[in-house]
């Protein structure tokens, strides 16, 4: 303030001479910080042009995971033994080595024989480093030879990964072939300004960056309009647009926070190349439920997850932290050591005490724990939280992972859901029943319930989940993924059971959930197109391609005029997400659901064996393709492909229940209920698979077992009119007319209104 009259006059005559320049930048120093002259768009200038200004946070970076994420193959880069080092794996020996300055390695290609490929960048850095090796259209894979950093030596990855499985060339899981595609699968995390570049057509890429590796622009945005903004003088610089940055990282809430960084941190389906301009999540990506396979059943990570959703379930993120509450954001390391990273919010005297943890404390007598022959835990670190609360897994072999859910460890639920727990992590030579009696000693027998049990059952299919399953869906003080995962199952389970919870879901704040009631709702409720044609609209791109191809199912003859213009422009944009993603089976397969949906047969059958050549372990596209061949009146194809699903992937019960509909669609009914008996196995809750075996079982003339089945689907679900009047025409056709009255009672009492009801009453009684 004091220098203020000597240099106002300077100041002034500065900010007159620059004011055109001003009213020029202030046209898009606007909307998310920056908007446009014309046509201009903010350009990416590399991170080094941010070291000027920002040395330290540039300092930090360097050398950090993210710098290191991805490297031309150099001295400098590459950490693997490329000195005629050998490796014997399945009876054969690879080998690694230099010629003129280039890294080669010697190992199994796509045909399956063994031949040389050279390495050009490497992947990673610590605990592990991955190679890359091109192939022709554009295409690089990631060797499955993998360097342990810690231990110094080769290993590889399919062994680590999926141990007793024989991972062929053959198979898409092999490093040659989809699975370890570099362009499709990793290369968007691994560097900045990715730009896939793939085109379905010819199956090839051009996939192309600004940097190697993730710089700096690729958190905050291309940096052009920031570097304007920086040369302007500090008078003349606009002071509420972000400083022209794309991205805004700071005065920002813990959910759009984490949000910037679950673009990569989430296990999810990328819609697009990562642009920035996005208002939510769902406009670029659809992260993965929080269910079964991926996770176990209470929500706990089992694949790979990324940190995104285990983070999102937990209390912490409920309650504002962020992630640089705990990581530097450039460095990427935690920005304090042991337990006073928690206790930069929660009291010492409460939780860091022996009292609240029962552990040992460093330097007091006893010896350490070795897990799987390879993780240690010194005496004192069960007093640490993160052991207690972030317990983890091994991924690609050597990459220990901690579960960010922080959940209270729970052995109580372990034996209940097949779970595991942070107690039994460690003390693995002990029962989940010793670890909860510890428990309940410790803290006493208040135990509150856990949202896993409802899902579990779910994803098992038990009847009694239902109710609790609806109350999770709409109860705001669950985290949003875990409302989606009870709302998924209310669909993939309970079809058609609780619609109307999932009428209410369509108008929830949170995109996600929106998007998995669309997904989730049947197609039977009262009014769904016009329910479903505001979506159509929604800002959120996930949401509204998901209500395209919803509404897809509808014949389009029974789609009001006023909607179908804003339906076609969603179905190309649905289709235009599809194609870009198009390198895997999953996005294969939905084209080919998206053109058998739409009356085009030959487009569908195209994509559906496109997906199955890219992964032919891929059986929802054996499933649908044999759908679509029952539709086309080409049941012997459809069969031998169900057939085929069966025999290869036994533990997949709708294809054995597909399958018996079939045959006995074809009759031939004695292998039909072969089928459909191992379908009721394998689905014991699905009231539907008892219905049709039921009636299947009756045609044959086996009544006992028809009777048991049919009563089976009523009373797993009690109101569906369709299994209560089959059960009640199986008793009159069978002459057992006081059963029958008490089912028809039962049909008169839920649907008063329904003359049937009282039609068989009727006969009933004429008999009796």
């Amino acid at each position: 303030m004091r220098n203020w009259k000597i240099t106002g006059l300077i100041a002034t005559a500065v900010i007159v001479v620059l004011f055109p320049i001003y009213l020029i930048k202030a046209t898009y120093f606007d909307q998310f910080g920056v908007t446009s002259i014309g046509d201009l768009e903010p350009q990416f200038v590399g991170g080094h042009t941010c070291i000027e200004c920002h040395k330290l946070e540039y300092d930090l970076w360097l050398g950090s995971h993210h710098d290191d994420a991805m490297d031309i193959a150099t001295h400098a880069s590459v950490k693997g033994d490329f000195n005629n080092a050998e490796f014997e794996y399945n009876g054969r020996i690879h080998k690694f080595y230099q010629r003129d300055g280039k890294y080669y390695v010697y190992t199994d290609g796509p045909a399956g024989e063994m031949a040389e490929f050279e390495v050009k960048y490497t992947f990673g850095i610590e605990p592990l480093q991955q190679y890359l090796v091109p192939f022709e259209g554009g295409k690089y894979q990631t060797l499955a030879l993998t360097w342990d950093t810690e231990k110094k030596e080769w290993y590889h990855m399919a062994d680590a990964v999926y141990p007793g499985q024989d991972i062929d060339h053959s198979n898409w899981l092999h490093w040659t072939n989809q699975a370890q595609n570099w362009n499709g699968m990793c290369a968007d995390c691994h560097s900045t300004n990715l730009k896939k570049g793939y085109y379905f057509k010819t199956d090839n890429y051009n996939t192309t960056w600004s940097e190697i590796d993730v710089n700096c622009e690729a958190c905050h945005g291309p940096g052009s309009f920031h570097l304007d903004w920086a040369k302007l003088p500090e008078m003349a610089r606009p002071q509420d647009n972000n400083t022209a940055l794309i991205v805004q990282t700071s005065n920002i809430d813990n959910i759009q926070y984490v949000n910037l960084c679950a673009r990569c941190h989430a296990r999810r389906s990328a819609l697009k190349d990562y642009d920035f301009k996005w208002h939510d999540p769902l406009d670029h990506m659809i992260p993965e439920l929080v269910g079964e396979p991926m996770y176990f059943a209470d929500g706990q990570i089992l694949e790979e997850d990324y940190v995104y959703g285990s983070f999102t379930q937990s209390k912490m993120y409920m309650n504002d932290v962020r992630c640089n509450d705990c990581h530097n954001v450039h460095s990427l390391k935690l920005v304090k050591d042991g337990n006073d990273l928690c206790l930069q919010c929660h009291i010492a005297d409460a939780y860091d005490t022996y009292d609240h943890h029962f552990h040992k404390y460093e330097g007091e007598g006893g010896d350490p724990i070795v897990i799987n022959g390879r993780k240690t835990y010194e005496v004192g670190e069960g007093a640490l939280c993160i052991n207690c609360h972030m317990s983890g897994r091994y991924y690609m072999g050597v990459d220990y992972r901690r579960d960010h859910s922080f959940r209270v460890p729970r052995p109580d639920l372990s034996d209940k859901l097949s779970t595991p727990n942070a107690c039994n992590h460690c003390h693995a030579d002990k029962s989940s029943q010793w670890a909860a009696g510890f428990l309940l000693e410790w803290y006493g027998k208040s135990i509150r319930p856990h949202y896993g049990t409802p899902i579990a059952a779910g994803h098992r299919g038990e009847p009694g989940a239902k109710d609790k399953l609806q109350s999770i869906a709409v109860d705001e003080l669950y985290p949003v993924i875990v409302r989606a995962t009870a709302i998924s199952l209310l669909g993939d389970v309970y079809t058609g059971q609780c619609d109307e919870t999932l009428i209410t879901a369509l108008y929830d704040p949170e995109a996600l959930i929106r998007q998995t009631a669309i997904g989730s709702i049947s197609l039977s409720v009262e009014n769904i197109i016009e329910l479903l044609a505001p979506l159509l609209n929604d800002y959120v791109k996930a949401v509204r391609i998901e209500a395209a191809i919803k509404l897809s199912l509808i014949p389009q003859e029974q789609i009001p005029l006023k909607h179908k213009k804003t339906l076609e422009a969603t179905f190309n944009e649905y289709r235009i997400v599809m194609e870009y993603s198009a390198d895997f089976a999953a996005s294969r397969h939905n084209l080919g659901n998206y053109y058998s949906n739409r009356n085009n047969p030959d487009e569908a059958l195209l994509n559906y064996k496109a997906a199955i050549a890219i992964d032919n372990e891929f059986y929802p596209a054996k499933v649908n393709m044999a759908m679509l061949y029952n539709r086309l009146g080409q049941n012997d194809k459809a069969e031998i492909v169900l057939k085929d699903v069966v025999k290869n992937h036994p533990e997949v019960p709708d294809a054995f229940y597909s399958l018996g509909l079939l045959l006995a669609e074809q009759q031939k009914y004695e292998e039909a209920l072969t089928y459909l008996k191992k379908a009721s196995g394998l689905m014991p809750y699905y009231a539907r698979v008892h219905y049709n075996l039921g009636l299947l079982l009756n045609y044959l003339g086996r009544r006992t077992e028809a009777g048991q089945s049919l009563l089976k689907a009523v009373e797993i679900e009690p109101d569906n009119i369709d299994f209560i009047y089959a059960l009640a025409d199986f008793y009159i056709k069978t002459g057992n007319f006081p059963r029958a009255k008490i089912v028809v009672e039962q049909i008169i009492e839920k649907y008063p209104n329904l003359q049937l009801g009282y039609d068989l009453l009727d006969v009933i009684n004429q008999d009796l």
